[in-house]
């Protein structure tokens, strides 16, 4: 099984860009975020004809959404409310095999990194608690699961371009980091593509609009993530990061996809 996510930043803008990483990496799962756009408006028709006939979306007018679109069935479909909100940030999807994904966004949480001046960040914080507090409850030890999508935090040191300029900056701030930390720990996620390339190599997934040239600056973030719950682990066979998808015309979105491959 091979699951693709991607922070999209508007499906219908970058719809030439979905087909272009289904014709090229004929994921069984594509779960996106940031689609931008209601559910009546979503292009479900050019999915279909590819194959992509089931699909659990979740997406409000120009901010937000997540969707999942699958090549195999969906056997149940549901949606998270967080923070007494309903921003569409969450769907839930029961693959064949009684595999649970798990499409996520997590709010951005705005420049500063202080909860009492900044109300973006003071969601981040109490989206991050909230989520962790229903994934420990959510949880058994022998639950396959998949958590896939945009989390907004750059962990590790390696996950930024330079973890000592970075460490004032949202996203990769201590608070976010523990924060992360402590919802990994919730359900023992293991994180796939660490699970491939060493914690101390540089591995990002996303770079800035801002940079003239983001290659040869290459100052990126990994906000990216794929997690799985251990009764996955041993399933793991191969992560790829789509760097080259960075600079895909007309229009890239700043985020890279992100695919892990399962032998399931």
């Amino acid at each position: 099984m091979r699951i693709a996510t991607w922070n999209i930043n508007s499906v219908r803008m970058r719809l030439g860009l979905l087909l272009k990483l289904i014709e090229e990496e004929a994921p069984d799962v594509v779960c996106l975020q940031e689609t931008k756009t209601v559910d009546a408006d979503f292009p479900l028709a050019p999915l279909a004809e590819r194959g992509y006939a089931h699909a659990h979306i979740h997406g409000m007018k120009s901010y937000n959404g997540v969707a999942i679109l699958s090549r195999l069935p969906l056997e149940a479909t549901a949606v998270q409310h967080w923070c007494d909100r309903e921003d569409c940030r969450h769907a839930l999807a029961m693959l064949p095999g009684g595999i649970e994904l798990h499409c996520v966004y997590i709010p951005a949480g705005g420049d500063i990194p202080d909860p009492a001046v900044n109300d973006k960040f003071a969601h981040k914080l109490r989206f991050l608690d909230d989520m962790t507090a229903w994934l420990a409850e959510h949880r058994s030890p022998d639950r396959p699961m998949v958590l896939v999508g945009d989390l907004n935090i750059a962990p590790l040191e390696a996950d930024v371009w330079s973890h000592k300029e970075l460490l004032s900056v949202v996203s990769h701030t201590p608070i976010e980091v523990e924060k992360l930390g402590a919802m990994q720990r919730s359900a023992g996620w293991v994180d796939a593509m660490r699970h491939f390339v060493p914690e101390t190599e540089k591995l990002y997934t996303w770079w800035s609009y801002r940079a003239r040239d983001w290659a040869a600056s290459d100052r990126g973030r990994r906000l990216d993530h794929i997690w799985v719950t251990p009764p996955l682990k041993p399933a793991l066979t191969g992560i790829k990061v789509l760097r080259d998808a960075r600079g895909w015309e007309p229009k890239p979105s700043d985020h890279v996809p992100v695919i892990v491959d399962l032998a399931v």
